[in-house]
C-alpha cells in the first residue's frame, strides 16, 4: 500500500509512503546515522527490520531518496501493540509534519490487520522532539498517554545511556 501524502503534487519530487523492503536497509541506516539522538544499531539490524517487519514499519521516499521513517513491530506477547522502535525524519524534511504522517500511516495499516489497542515507545529524557510527537498523537486521538519508565540507567551498564521512559498509548476502540 502506497499513500501520496496530501500536497504533494505541488512538489518537484511525490513525497510517499509505503512498507520498506529490503533495499532500504542501507539507506536506513543512514538515515538513522544522521539522526541524532537516535541509536545506531547495525546495518544487519536495519535489513531484518526492513525484511521481516515491513508490515509493521513504514518509509517515506521523496521521488527515490528516502527521507523517513518509523520502524515497529508487534511484541510477541503483546499482539494488540505496536511498538515503535525508531522514528527517523531526514533533516530537509523536519518541521513538516512528517513523523505525525508516518504514524497516522501505520495507524491506519496497523489497524486494518490486527487488533490494535495500544501502541508504545520509548523515550530518553533528552528528546524532547519525540516526546512532544507521542504527546501530541495521543492528543490528537483522544487517547491516554501513560508514562513510566522502561529501563533504568543501571540497566545499560557502563555505556552511560539515559534511562528509557515507556509511552503507552491507546486504547483504540
Amino acid at each position: 500500500m502506497n499513500a501520496v501524502l496530501p500536497g504533494a503534487a505541488s512538489r518537484a519530487n511525490s513525497l510517499t509512503l509505503a512498507p520498506p523492503g529490503r533495499r532500504d536497509g542501507a539507506a536506513l541506516y543512514e538515515l538513522i546515522a544522521a539522526s541524532p539522538p537516535l541509536d545506531l544499531n547495525s546495518r544487519y539490524a536495519y535489513l531484518l527490520l526492513c525484511e521481516h517487519h515491513a508490515g509493521t514499519s513504514v518509509v517515506a521516499r521523496n521521488g527515490d531518496t528516502l527521507v523517513g521513517a518509523i520502524t515497529a513491530y508487534a511484541p510477541p506477547a503483546q499482539s494488540d501493540t505496536l511498538f515503535i522502535w525508531q522514528v527517523a525524519v531526514a533533516a530537509s524534511m523536519r518541521g513538516q509534519g512528517l513523523a505525525t504522517q508516518m504514524l497516522e500511516h501505520l495507524l491506519q495499516r496497523c489497524a486494518g490487520t490486527q487488533r490494535l489497542r495500544w501502541m508504545e515507545t520509548t523515550i530518553s529524557p533528552s528528546n524532547t522532539a519525540s516526546h512532544g510527537l507521542f504527546s501530541r498523537f495521543a492528543t490528537q486521538h483522544q487517547v491516554a498517554c501513560n508514562i513510566t519508565t522502561l529501563f533504568e540507567v543501571d540497566d545499560f551498564g557502563a555505556s552511560g545511556h539515559e534511562k528509557e521512559c515507556l509511552y503507552r498509548l491507546g486504547p483504540w476502540p
